[in-house]
């Protein structure tokens, strides 16, 4: 039961926040087109398409995890969003948030193979449904399979702005 509460209580903090980001590139501030903007800026073209598969695939893997359905699949996706956000937005930044830096994109990358790899307890779907999406092979999965979807990603689709200084 302890391990039950704490996975759910990882789902809750990582879920939802992924959920909130994806609908944030929706309806915040600038929508769709100010988020395309934004990845247009960072080099990733054509920008309405990556706003529209970034905030849609940060929508469903947040659901999931949330959820605990399809943990393996989703950490795998949590992986991918969050390495194509360190070696674009957070590059060259340091390492503290603070200051634009990687330290919350490879937490959050990281605590998603933890949870794949653990899996999300028994008060889950996974577990409802007797889906076995998780263990140390689904951990390797999350974390290769999501920085290699990330890079390759961004070498079929990010053109970098030129320096202009």
């Amino acid at each position: 039961m302890d391990l039950d509460l704490g996975m759910l209580l990882v789902r809750l903090a990582l879920g939802p926040m992924l959920v909130l980001h994806g609908a944030n590139k929706v309806w915040g501030g600038g929508g769709l087109t100010g988020t395309a903007g934004w990845f247009e800026s960072l080099g990733l073209r054509p920008g309405w398409l990556h706003a529209r598969i970034a905030a849609g695939t940060e929508i469903v893997a947040g659901l999931l995890v949330t959820f605990g359905l399809g943990t393996g699949l989703a950490a795998t996706a949590f992986v991918g969003l969050m390495t194509v956000a360190a070696l674009t937005d957070h590059r060259g930044k340091g390492y503290f948030v603070f200051k634009g830096g990687w330290e919350y994109v490879v937490l959050v990358a990281i605590v998603a193979v933890a949870l794949a790899v653990i899996g999300p307890g028994d008060w889950s779907l996974d577990a409802a449904f007797g889906l076995p999406l998780s263990g140390i092979g689904w951990g390797a999965v999350a974390a290769v399979g999501g920085v290699g979807a990330a890079l390759g990603m961004l070498a079929m689709f990010r053109r970098p702005v030129p320096d202009e200084s």
